[in-house]
């Protein structure tokens, strides 16, 4: 588990861009709906957003799709739905969203707030698009983690998950940053998920969001003995820093 936000330290990196387009309201004949999107909540690793669809297809990897709002932007509940809140272009660098479906002008993505599994949808016109080809796998069964690039695995590695009482959390995911924290040793690079602990609100002055990190002891992996953070060796974190951001994160018991 991670606390506070630290320096932003890694950047985008790997992806195949697809193209972008200016925020509009392209492809309908209706007037545009005004929206004060500075009033709606902020969909961030410390935000709860009400309303939000649960993702539907928890299990099901994507195809790779990844947006990045170049301002701030409206989350609907539907296509052409009630705004429930605000993605903004930065959160620990640069932020993805995996998309998870996709209608007419519009993109499901996954939210990195409360509850987890929140998603919501965006117009298509106001995000940028991208792909990457790579997936990470978590299998809490068998403590391991494996690295997938366009479906081959390319790493895989004895893993530390959350104790029975912090659990690492089941579900699809994201790498939603990376940052470095001067105030402890255990991992030169901490990468957080868009998953939240089941059991702990807040961790160490944050809002108990889950992340990927390593552990200076060998007794940290084959265990289930963390705060619901995934700990990784040091081999597997310098893989999964070049992964780019927004990479989906899939959780599963096996």
């Amino acid at each position: 588990m991670i606390g506070g936000i630290a320096l932003v330290l890694v950047v985008i990196l790997g992806f195949t861009f697809l193209g972008s387009g200016p925020a509009s309201t392209a492809g309908s004949d209706q007037p545009a709906t005004v929206v004060d999107v500075s009033s709606l909540p902020l969909a961030d690793t410390y935000g709860v957003v009400q309303g939000a669809p649960v993702d539907p297809a928890a299990g099901v990897p994507t195809d790779g799709i990844v947006v990045h709002p170049e301002r701030q932007t409206p989350v609907h509940d539907a296509p052409e739905g009630t705004p429930i809140a605000r993605v903004e272009p930065t959160q620990f660098g640069d932020v993805w969203f995996p998309v998870i479906a996709e209608q007419g002008g519009w993109v499901q993505i996954l939210l990195p707030s409360k509850p987890f599994g929140s998603t919501g949808w965006v117009r298509s016109a106001d995000m940028e698009r991208a792909t990457t080809p790579f997936r990470v796998e978590v299998h809490l069964g068998s403590l391991t983690m494996q690295l997938l690039r366009e479906e081959r695995v390319v790493g895989e590695w004895e893993i530390g998950i959350g104790a029975p009482d912090t659990p690492t959390p089941v579900g699809r995911t994201f790498v939603l940053g990376a940052f470095t924290d001067p105030a402890q040793d255990f991992s030169p690079v901490i990468l957080p998920l868009g998953a939240h602990s089941p059991t702990l609100d807040t961790f160490g002055g944050g809002p108990g969001t889950v992340a990927i990190h390593t552990w200076p002891t060998a007794d940290g992996f084959g265990t289930a003995a963390s705060n619901g953070c995934i700990r990784v060796p040091q081999d597997a974190l310098d893989e999964l820093v070049e992964v780019p951001l927004g990479t989906l994160v899939m959780i599963d018991q096996n």
